[in-house]
């Protein structure tokens, strides 16, 4: 596995990835907020092809737009993440589609969740983002075209655009083609 801005503190073991995220950190581009911000924390594999990605999720969300969960990316103006994000005081799922411009959409979950299981799956040029709140029944949440490239980076992510970072806590990560 691979860093796109690798965090000072981190760590990889028995199939569980902890994740302190640094402040002012975010992947977004140009929509409504008028800023680029590609310096977010994206721990990753190349996968070629069509692929089922796959992640539970705990997060200790503290300020306003932490954020944790999958990525799909090509480059820097084309990619996904799908995951949690605490907006005003409330937890969200989230999928973000970037051509250049970010395309969000969100769906709010209960607030007592300890965690959530994210999944993407690809399709040639689409992905399709679910989610599961006790990993067994998932819900598609977005259908969105990515790109048609045979070859993609595909991981977990998180970021802490106003916050001072908190911990991510990502297992069972796989990819299957």
């Amino acid at each position: 596995m691979n860093w796109h801005n690798e965090p000072p503190i981190w760590e990889s073991q028995n199939n569980t990835i902890k994740i302190t995220s640094t402040h002012k950190t975010d992947f977004w581009r140009n929509t409504l907020y008028d800023f680029i911000s590609d310096n977010g924390h994206f721990y990753y594999t190349q996968v070629r092809g069509d692929f089922v990605a796959e992640v539970k999720i705990i997060g200790q969300y503290q300020d306003q737009y932490d954020q944790a969960g999958l990525m799909v990316r090509l480059d820097e103006e084309n990619w996904l993440k799908c995951g949690i994000e605490l907006i005003d005081g409330v937890l969200e799922v989230i999928v973000v589609i970037t051509h250049n411009y970010s395309d969000a959409s969100f769906v709010s979950i209960p607030q007592n969740l300890s965690s959530i299981w994210m999944r993407v799956i690809r399709r040639g040029a689409a992905l399709e983002s679910f989610y599961s709140l006790e990993g067994e029944k998932y819900s598609l949440i977005r259908i969105a075209h990515l790109t048609s490239s045979e070859s993609v980076s595909v991981g977990v992510m998180c970021a802490s655009p106003t916050g001072n970072g908190f911990l991510s806590t990502f297992e069972e990560f796989k990819v299957e083609n």
